[in-house]
């Protein structure tokens, strides 16, 4: 079946076809428990496939989203459901005011809304992973992309088990060890420059200060996150591959600033 909640799309030929049998269709499937199973029930009926769409997301989970939104699949964020049964996407705001921060972003780059780019800083030897528009992570130490581009578990599934194995999606997780955890930087505010550049600005998240015995450099100094992005109406237009980052040169070491845009021909993670 498609999510209803999440929210499904079908063609207009498609919409087309349907509207002719309709009607005696939804009477052959009236013990299927809501439209959307019984749209899907009739659209096997015509031979036409579901092709999965992973910008819909139904949240049939619990707790904080952060980690999940954080490290969202390439693909155009579509919707959103089942936000009454997760924690505010911002944290210490009610549910409506974490939205209406997205609201700006949306504004100035829809396209590349929550589209992650993974970048290293090697001298300090940290992987730095950016969610346009939502949240920033710096993890200490050289991180694999594969393992950086599956989402945090800081969520719960939806019946509360704890159970990593209950997700339709690879997670790994939220670390014991402080080292390993990363550092959450959130979406404050964003602004276009003059030469048509998007200025996204994010700050710590707040969370209290982690002891970490590791003799390399220590992240907790870092305050303040700013990206700079040109938006790409037609990002989409494309073969989806994700935004590459670049760390750029700061003489602050509370800010670390970040380049995101288009790869370059040859240029890899």
């Amino acid at each position: 079946m498609a999510y209803g909640g999440g929210g499904f799309a079908i063609s207009y030929p498609l919409a087309k076809a349907i509207e002719k049998m309709q009607d005696k269709c939804i009477q052959k499937y009236t013990h299927l428990y809501g439209s959307d199973d019984r749209i899907q029930a009739c659209m096997a009926e015509l031979g036409v496939p579901l092709t999965k769409e992973v910008g819909f997301h139904q949240f049939d989970l619990q707790g904080s989203a952060m980690g999940l939104l954080s490290a969202h699949p390439v693909a155009p964020l579509i919707s959103l459901h089942h936000l009454d049964k997760i924690q505010p996407i911002f944290p210490n705001v009610s549910r409506v005011k974490a939205l209406r921060r997205l609201n700006k972003p949306i504004e100035l780059d829809s396209a590349g809304l929550m589209q992650q780019s993974i970048c290293y800083d090697r001298p300090k030897g940290w992987t730095i992973s950016v969610s346009w528009g939502y949240s920033v992570q710096i993890n200490r130490g050289i991180l694999a992309a594969r393992n950086i581009e599956k989402p945090i578990q800081t969520f719960n599934d939806w019946y509360g088990t704890g159970d990593e194995n209950s997700y339709t999606f690879n997670t790994r997780p939220y670390r014991k060890n402080a080292c390993q955890r990363p550092f959450f930087y959130l979406l404050s505010n964003v602004h276009v420059t003059t030469n048509h550049t998007t200025t996204s600005v994010y700050v710590y998240d707040g969370a209290p200060g982690r002891k970490c015995k590791w003799h390399m450099a220590d992240p907790s100094g870092v305050r303040r996150v700013e990206v700079y992005k040109k938006p790409d109406p037609n990002l989409w237009d494309k073969s989806p591959r994700r935004n590459c980052c670049r760390i750029l040169p700061t003489n602050k070491n509370d800010t670390l600033l970040v380049d995101v845009g288009e790869c370059k021909d040859g240029e890899t993670i």
